[in-house]
């Protein structure tokens, strides 16, 4: 008889990433039961050996750890409401992406239907799971991390915060905000240089090392944020003023407009309004406070 070291566990919602995290049980020996709204999306995972439920209440009905992998935060609710009754005295860890307010309605949620509550953050994208590229951010109960620990750590690298459900939720769209906007920052680019003939291949053979070496200044930046010292000797806030200012004309001239790189150049100016001009470009992040 083949035995396993993990527990049943449930995972309700099918979509790219639900189903990447269930492979993963499935691939792993662990009892595995799929549940998701539109029907047809389990069936690979049955074929493997996952038990696929018509209904949430059939799908939570066999115990163990339930993962939710939903679209939204009402989606969570309008599926776990009706069946709250039936889930007292289990442990669920929400991989829903939720806000970290969110998060922290769903734990005190959960604390009132005797729930034990995990919140978790994916650092991944769905074909990166079980692979040492993904990373798992976990806050909320520490008894569901700690019971679960070797299940969690088939999906990823597993980083325990704190008891603040939303802790996960917020580095994990600090995170996810950083990515945005260095993508933002590659359409921008992108569609200026199109205007010359340059494809966007051609740019992202450049952006690439680019954006590589500029990002080896991150700590720097970090440290300067975090001592609150802005003495800065060059490439001042003045000196960026200009910079975006000639950027901002630039891609406005070449038809694409600064739709993109403008609220940052709003940022600077503001900061340079209140006399900060001879200040580090890092103190930018004052003015989002």
């Amino acid at each position: 008889m083949t035995t396993t070291p993990f527990g049943p566990v449930t995972v309700l919602g099918l979509g790219e990433m639900g189903r990447a995290l269930a492979r993963t049980l499935v691939k792993a020996g662990a009892p595995t039961t799929v549940w998701n709204r539109t029907p047809g999306r389990d069936t690979d995972l049955v074929a493997a050996g996952a038990r696929g439920a018509t209904t949430p209440a059939e799908a939570v009905h066999d115990g163990g750890l339930l993962i939710t992998v939903l679209l939204d935060h009402a989606s969570v609710h309008d599926t776990l409401d009706p069946i709250a009754g039936a889930l007292t005295g289990r442990r669920w860890l929400n991989l829903t992406s939720t806000s970290p307010e969110e998060s922290r309605e769903l734990a005190r949620w959960a604390a009132d239907h005797g729930i034990d509550f995990l919140d978790g953050g994916i650092m991944a994208v769905p074909p990166m799971i079980g692979t040492p590229a993904s990373a798992l951010l976990y806050s909320g109960s520490r008894t569901v991390f700690d019971a679960h620990r070797p299940l969690l750590e088939l999906f990823g690298a597993a980083e325990y915060f704190d008891t603040d459900p939303g802790t996960a939720a917020l580095l994990d769209f600090a995170l996810l905000a950083n990515m945005y906007l260095m993508f933002a920052g590659f359409f921008q680019g992108s569609a200026m240089a199109r205007t010359a003939g340059f494809t966007a291949a051609d740019f992202a053979a450049r952006a690439v090392p680019w954006v590589t070496a500029m990002a080896q200044g991150l700590p720097e930046y970090a440290r300067v944020i975090d001592s609150g010292d802005y003495t800065a000797e060059v490439q001042h806030l003045a000196f960026q003023k200009a910079a975006l200012d000639a950027i901002s004309r630039a891609a406005t001239d070449a038809g694409v407009g600064d739709t993109l790189i403008a609220p940052l150049a709003a940022l600077v100016d503001r900061q340079v309004a209140k006399g900060n001009g001879a200040s580090a470009f890092a103190r930018v992040t004052e003015e989002l406070h």
